[in-house]
Formats: structure tokens, C-alpha cells, sequence
């Protein structure tokens, strides 16, 4: 049966896989975006477009948003970055009332999962499968426990923000004397390649499906450019053991550092649609519709016909709009 998703942050990276799979399985896609049409490549190609505010005039948003799912029959929404995750978490109570599904975890899986340090407790604490990369907070770390490098981050950050490499103590002391002591993290420097485990789970059923790439080439954003897509066994179920007692609902990405051992060190969970899903689309499995599915409560498809693969990305250019010459 065709439903209506609304699609958060159009823009995103992912934003192009997730129509192409959502209009390939005959679903209806609103997308929106902080950005009018003409500078959203991807408005060219859903049902219906719309400019909403930003997420941090965040009575406004979701006032718009409201409207746009009351106008659209809005079925489903599909948020694409951290930001909109974020704000629908903190607000239950917007999606209690609207009548619509939004596709993410529960609220106390979010709460762990979007706070870096309180993450890699629950690992060390419950999953001993899993090996996590010890985290301390800035403001109660005077002498270091590791040489250096160390790495720094805010325990909230994504796609990179605010991360920093400290190579020595004078720029350790420099760094903590200006840092936000109650938002940044010190943990010990992995050096190794990214991997990717993408997760897919369904509550219901209990099925976990998970599947691995590696990012040969990225962005210093970490967005991938190259990546080979392969099975890790032992990693995949060691990751489907995190998501199980975490309660990942639907699609999450987990990322992880590999070291000279092999070791997989894990560093943190992508709680939505990563900006590497169509890769493991191509390697033969639709993790957007089968991140629908279960919110619809249908079971999910395994992992069957995946391709062992090397993928680049390319950027494409398209015409939104035109505008009258002005001399």
C-alpha cells in the first residue's frame, strides 16, 4: 500500500537514495529543507517541496512542519541529520499529537546513543563484545592517562564538528583552557581505516540484519567518496548484540576504527540514514524500505544477493532554476 513520507533536510547526502527507493516501491515523497527549491538539487525530483525554518527556531519548524503533514496526508518522516533526530526526541510530545510516524529510536536508546561518552560507558558496561575507545570529559582530566596524539570532540557532535587532534601538552593545556569543559571528550588516538556497520533492526520480529563497508577515500567531514563493501562476520554480530540491547529501532550506522591488529575500536552511532547508504544499496540491500518496514510492522528482508564491491562517488549537476539577465 502507498503511503506519504515527509523527508526531513532534503539537502543531506542521503537524500537521493532515499526517493529513488521510496518511489521505486510506488511510496509518495514530501521533501523539505531549510533551503528554497532552486538550491536543493533533490526538490527536482520528490512530489511536493517546501522551505521550512531552521530547526533551532524550533516552535516555528515544527509549526510548519504540522501544516505540511496535515496538507500532504503525511503518513511517515523520515528525519535525515542529527539536528532533526535531536529536536524529535526532545519533543515527544509534537509527535504524540501529530498522527504520524517518525522513523527513529526510542527516546532512551537516543539518549545513549547521541551522547559519545555516555555510549562508550554502556559498551564497556553491557556489551563486551564490542570493544569501545576509553572517554573521559575535558573537565576531569588535568594529566592525560594516554601519550599523545589525543583526540577531543563534543559528546554530541556529528560529521566531524568541532573535532580536534592534540599532539602535545602545551596544546593540551591551551585546548582546556578555552574548551566548553562540560560539552568536550578526550579519548586516546586510533590510527586506522573507518568502518562502517550499517544495522537494520526490526523489534517485533527481533531480526537484526548487519552489513559492512570500508571508507577508502572521504571528506574531512567523514563523508564517504570511495568505499569497499565486504562481510566482517564477527563485527556484524557483535554490532546486531549492541543494537539488540541498546534498542535500535529501524536503520542506524555504527562507526568504528581499525587498528594495525585488526581490532575494531568503536566510535560512535549514526542514528539515522548514513551519508554512505546508497553504497550498500547497490551491494544489494534496500536499507530504506526495509528502515519502513519497520515502522509498519512487517518483517524485513535478510541479506541475500550482497556484492562484495569497490564504489566511487560522483556529483552530478542539475539546472533548478532561471533567472532574467539584470544588464
Amino acid at each position: 500500500m502507498s503511503k506519504t513520507i515527509v523527508v526531513t533536510s532534503l539537502g543531506s547526502v542521503a537524500g537521493d537514495i532515499v526517493i529513488k527507493k521510496l518511489h521505486a516501491a510506488g511510496h509518495r515523497v514530501v521533501g523539505c529543507d531549510i533551503y528554497p527549491a532552486a538550491w536543493v538539487a533533490d526538490s527536482l525530483f520528490v512530489d511536493a517541496f517546501y522551505q521550512v525554518p531552521y530547526a533551532s527556531d524550533t516552535e516555528n519548524y515544527l509549526t510548519t512542519l504540522t501544516d505540511i503533514c496535515q496538507r500532504e496526508k503525511a503518513d511517515f518522516i523520515f528525519p535525515l541529520t542529527d539536528v532533526d533526530v535531536d529536536l524529535f526526541s526532545a519533543r515527544r510530545d509534537w509527535v504524540a499529537e501529530q498522527g504520524v510516524t517518525v522513523c527513529f529510536s526510542p527516546k532512551e536508546t537516543l539518549d545513549i546513543a547521541r551522547n559519545k561518552k555516555t555510549l562508550a560507558e554502556f559498551i564497556a558496561r553491557e556489551v563486551p563484545e564490542v570493544t569501545s575507545i576509553p572517554t573521559l570529559m575535558v573537565r576531569d582530566v588535568e594529566e592525560l592517562p594516554w601519550d599523545f596524539p589525543v583526540v577531543c570532540k563534543p559528546h554530541n557532535g556529528r560529521s566531524s564538528q568541532g573535532l580536534r587532534y592534540i599532539h602535545s601538552q602545551e596544546e593540551w593545556e591551551q585546548f582546556r583552557a578555552v574548551a566548553d569543559l562540560d560539552v568536550y571528550i578526550v579519548e586516546p588516538y586510533v590510527k586506522g581505516p573507518i568502518v562502517m556497520v550499517e544495522i537494520v533492526r526490526q523489534p517485533e520480529t527481533g531480526t537484526i540484519v548487519a552489513m559492512t563497508r570500508e571508507e577508502l577515500l572521504d571528506t574531512p567531514h567523514s563523508c564517504g567518496l570511495t568505499v569497499r563493501t565486504y562481510r566482517e562476520p564477527e563485527l556484524e554480530e557483535a554490532c546486531k548484540v549492541l543494537a539488540e540491547r541498546l534498542g535500535i529501532w529501524g536503520n542506524v550506522n555504527f562507526e568504528f576504527l581499525r587498528d594495525e591488529a585488526g581490532v575494531h575500536h568503536f566510535v560512535e552511532c549514526n542514528p539515522r540514514f548514513s551519508a554512505g547508504t546508497e553504497f550498500m544499496c547497490l551491494s544489494g540491500y534496500d536499507l530504506v524500505n526495509n528502515h519502513l518496514r519497520c515502522f509498519m510492522g512487517e518483517e524485513i528482508e535478510p541479506v541475500e544477493d550482497y556484492h562484495w564491491l569497490t564504489i566511487a562517488r560522483k556529483y552530478k549537476e542539475y539546472v533548478t532554476g532561471e533567472e532574467e539577465p539584470t544588464c
